[in-house]
């Protein structure tokens, strides 16, 4: 995880959330900075204020399905969907 006291080089994160992540957060999303370094957990934990990402979320960087441990990049979309369920 990294550490913003330590990491001085911003970046600029556009977060999204659906479906009942976007309810149960109540809202849509937001622009985070994070330090270069971040990775999509890292993401999830500074945009919702959590500890750690819930398993089973699912994540997305710039439209592509992508692991938690995935490195994001200044200007990155990071999508977030809760568990897909069938019937």
């Amino acid at each position: 995880m990294v550490d913003p006291a330590t990491d001085l080089a911003t970046m600029t994160i556009q977060v999204r959330f659906f479906a009942s992540l976007r309810e149960s957060l109540g809202r849509d999303g937001a622009d985070i900075a994070l330090p270069a370094g971040a990775r999509i957990a890292d993401v999830w934990c500074a945009a919702t204020g959590a500890q750690a990402l819930p398993a089973g979320i699912l994540c997305a960087v710039n439209h592509d399905y992508a692991a938690a441990d995935t490195a994001v990049r200044d200007g990155d979309e990071v999508a977030f969907f809760p568990p897909v369920t069938g019937g």
